[in-house]
């Protein structure tokens, strides 16, 4: 079931927003060369405690840290550790929520570290593109299958894939809620879009194929094929005057 938010509902979950947007520009900052994984992830969790928040991935669901940090090939969910140094050249995905006042917040970036080719700068370039593509779909009276229909269509222009495992998701209360909302998909498919709705809209781009495999670790997926993926996420909310960004 899809539930609405009102203002006020909205408003809560734009405090929780608020603290992820820090929490990632806090992050940004600190991805460096010779930087351990796991330091980031130390300073999330220090961070959000002093906000007085609360990490909204470690546990969910046995997940075991506060912040996925996925490297070059790794798509999504990857796990922090001091023995996964960050290097030049290294294409580095964050993603990030946090529980404040009993409301979720999610979003993520992808960062270029150091020096990087014209074609890893392209994939990053059109991920964000895309993630904007879609949230100019999320408005009132379109349906959930146009905000994947203009991310998919943007990234298959340039020639890259979209992930189809792994979708986005409606937010609130909880951290995933309904609708899903796929990064492909056909206009005017799927449920309609209605003031109210609150959706982490979150495209993951990937360099080759669109398929992906889970590794041992059960968590971090990676693409098939070893190529690069790039990832973005905003929680957005839709208003009478278009789509909000609320972790912006």
């Amino acid at each position: 079931m899809i539930i609405l938010k009102s203002a006020e509902e909205i408003n809560r979950i734009k405090e929780a927003c608020k603290i992820v947007r820090e929490i990632l520009n806090l992050l940004y900052e600190n991805i460096k060369e010779d930087v351990p994984t796991k330091r980031l992830n130390s300073l999330a969790e220090k961070r959000t405690e002093e906000l007085n928040a609360k990490p909204a991935f470690k546990g969910y669901a046995g997940f075991p840290a506060s912040v996925c940090i996925s490297l070059n090939e790794e798509v999504v969910h990857g796990i922090p550790s001091n023995k996964r140094v960050i290097k030049e050249g290294d294409l580095v995905k964050i993603d990030f929520g946090a529980i404040y006042k009993g409301y979720y917040g999610d979003a993520a970036f992808t960062k270029i570290v150091g020096k990087v080719s014209k074609r890893k700068q392209n994939l990053v370039k059109t991920t964000e593109e895309a993630l904007y593509k879609g949230i100019e779909a999320a408005v009132i009276g379109n349906s959930i299958g146009d905000i994947g229909f203009a991310v998919q269509q943007h990234a298959e222009s340039r020639g890259y894939s979209v992930v189809r495992s792994f979708v986005g998701h409606g937010i609130g209360r909880n951290l995933h809620e309904e609708p899903q909302v796929p990064n492909f998909g056909f206009p005017k498919k799927g449920p309609k879009i209605k003031k109210g709705l609150v959706i982490a809209i979150e495209p993951m781009i990937n360099e080759g194929t669109y398929e992906v495999e889970v590794l041992k670790d059960k968590w971090t997926v990676v693409t098939k094929d070893r190529k690069l993926s790039a990832h973005f996420e905003h929680t957005i909310a839709v208003t009478d005057n278009g789509p909000e960004i609320l972790t912006k």
